[in-house]
Order: structure tokens, then C-alpha cells, then sequence
């Protein structure tokens, strides 16, 4: 079953009750919420996302809700909690959505050590992958985000997840948290792509967010090999580079946009090792999807021929 098989009434029941059990591509998370508002977008947003039975258990119990005690009659808030524990300041009830989707992002990188996670945008195409590790603002996730809308398979935009005893890297298409300018700049390069409202003022900035092509979501359980290193950098107005990098450079910015090499040690150092070894590695530079989509098509033709 998938979300989409429940109907609004029977979706909002379940995330009030016992909770709704969604699996997301490595990761089977149980969510609950109060908050109507928040059940109404879930429903629309999460409608591929395939569920799971009350038995199976969960990696994650998370919980969009409104405070409880004195605080819900004075501010209309939301409170993310995980296990009980609520590692968040409350947000305004109107962010109820992101502060989940961030909420969910923070449990996979505070407790999913028995992988390597490196802070990296990943898509695939013919079973290779293109890594983009990248810090926040270098465009990595609206560059997964056209991608994924022009034949890629997005992983994730966010983490590069690889599996210790083989290297292979774990997909995980969730939502796609587009920020400010990258909201319209998506919605002008595929507009038939599905992005929810726009939520103003966050801490982030305005954020929607863009539901995966169906494709990477039923193949959610599917890994891919890594093929390329590619460091991206948007930068308004320059022109398009995509230029070599040495493997020595590589190694040292993948190791820095790990979640958590230190606490992997040694098998941090390996996997990462390993990555750069098979990969060719690339510095981009784009401020022009239309340039960037087909030198990265050609890229990926190129080594397949």
C-alpha cells in the first residue's frame, strides 16, 4: 500500500492515533501529528510514499504537534519531537510541514552511524551515480531537483548514504526543500513538477517542497555505484565550467562534507578512499540550468558509450 490508498479521513486518524508508518527508502519511520493543517499537506505531498504494517518496527517515532500544557492557549506553535524528546525550540504552527521534513533530516544524521553519510546531493542514471557534496547555497539540491525532472533517478538531495561492506550508496528521494530563488528558477524549468506552498519567514528563508518523479520512489530500495565526484557552485550570471579536479582535492572535500568521518574513523577513511579512487572528479560551476542539465547528460553518455 502507498499513502494515496488512504483517504484524507483515514490518513488523519492514523497520524492522531498510533501513528502513520511510511518507509523512506533505508529508514521506516513512525510520524504522529495533531495538527490538521499539517495532515492535510502530508497527505498530498507523501501520496507515493509506500507504508508500512503496524508490525514492522520503526527506526524513528517523530511528531509534529501543538505544545502541550499551557503553552498551546497562549501561541499558536508546533513542536518537533523524536522519541519523546523535543531537540527543538517550537516553531510557528504555520511551519508545522518543514520543521517535520528538517526534524526527519536531523534524526538520519545524528543516528544513522552504521552508514557513511556524506553531505552530498546524489541522482543515477544506467546504475551509476554522480555525487555532489556541497555546502548550503551551492545549488546541489536545485540541481538534483532538475535532474531528477530531465530522466535522473534521484537518491537525495541532501545525503550521500553509503553502505560500508560494499560502497554502494543507499537511496533516500525524499522531499526536496527548495529555498528562495530556487523555488521559481524550478517552477520555470519544469513546470509540471509537483511543489507544495511556499512557507514564508522560516529559519531557512521561504521553502517549498518537490515531491520526487514516481520513477524514484518505487525504486527506493535500489543502490547505485558511485561513478562521479562533481562539486557544485552556483553562481549568479558566470559561465558554465565543469573542469577537472585533482583526486588529492577530492578526497579532502568529500571527507569534510561527511556527517560523520570522525565518529566512522577508519571506515570513513576507506569508504572515502574507495570513492574518490573510482570516481572522476569535477569542479562545476553553473548559473544556467538549461547549460548545466545537458553538459552533465553528455558527461554520463560519454562514459556509458
Amino acid at each position: 500500500m502507498i499513502v494515496g490508498d488512504l483517504s484524507r479521513r483515514e490518513f488523519g486518524t492514523r497520524l492522531a492515533g498510533d501513528g502513520l508508518r511510511l518507509q523512506f527508502g533505508p529508514f521506516n519511520l513512525c510520524i504522529r501529528s495533531n495538527l490538521d493543517s499539517f495532515a492535510s499537506l502530508a497527505h498530498r505531498l507523501y501520496t507515493p510514499y509506500p507504508l508500512l504494517d503496524e508490525e514492522t518496527l520503526s527506526d524513528f517515532h517523530v511528531e509534529i504537534r501543538s505544545p502541550r500544557g499551557l503553552h498551546r492557549w497562549f501561541r499558536r506553535q508546533a513542536c518537533f519531537g523524536v522519541d519523546g524528546q523535543t531537540p527543538f525550540a517550537p516553531y510557528t504552527v504555520e511551519h508545522a510541514f518543514p520543521a517535520l521534513e528538517w526534524g526527519i533530516n536531523w534524526c538520519v544524521a545524528t543516528r544513522s552511524h552504521h552508514l557513511l553519510m556524506l553531505h552530498s546531493g546524489t541522482v543515477e542514471r544506467n546504475g551509476q551515480a554522480i555525487l555532489f557534496p556541497a555546502s548550503p547555497g551551492d545549488g546541489k539540491s536545485t540541481l538534483c531537483t532538475a535532474l531528477a525532472h530531465s530522466g535522473w533517478r534521484l537518491l537525495s538531495d541532501e545525503f550521500g548514504l553509503v553502505r560500508p561492506e560494499d560502497g554502494m550508496l543507499l537511496p533516500l528521494p525524499r522531499l526536496i526543500p527548495l529555498k528562495n530563488e530556487s523555488i521559481e528558477v524550478i517552477r520555470r524549468f519544469r513546470p509540471e513538477a509537483t511543489i507544495g506552498p511556499s512557507f514564508l519567514d522560516t529559519r531557512k528563508g521561504t521553502v517549498a517542497h518537490v515531491r520526487p518523479p514516481l520513477e524514484s520512489i518505487r525504486r527506493a530500495q535500489e543502490p547505485a555505484r558511485p561513478r562521479w565526484l562533481i562539486f557544485p557552485r552556483w553562481v549568479a550570471g558566470a559561465p558554465f565550467a565543469l573542469e577537472a579536479m585533482p583526486k588529492s582535492q577530492a578526497f579532502l572535500m568529500v571527507a569534510s562534507n561527511a556527517f560523520n568521518y570522525d565518529v566512522l574513523d577508519e571506515t570513513a577513511f576507506r569508504l572515502v578512499s574507495e570513492i574518490v579512487r573510482s570516481c572522476d572528479c569535477y569542479s562545476l560551476v553553473y548559473s544556467d540550468l538549461n547549460e548545466a542539465i545537458p553538459a552533465l547528460d553528455e558527461l554520463c553518455n560519454t562514459m556509458a558509450g
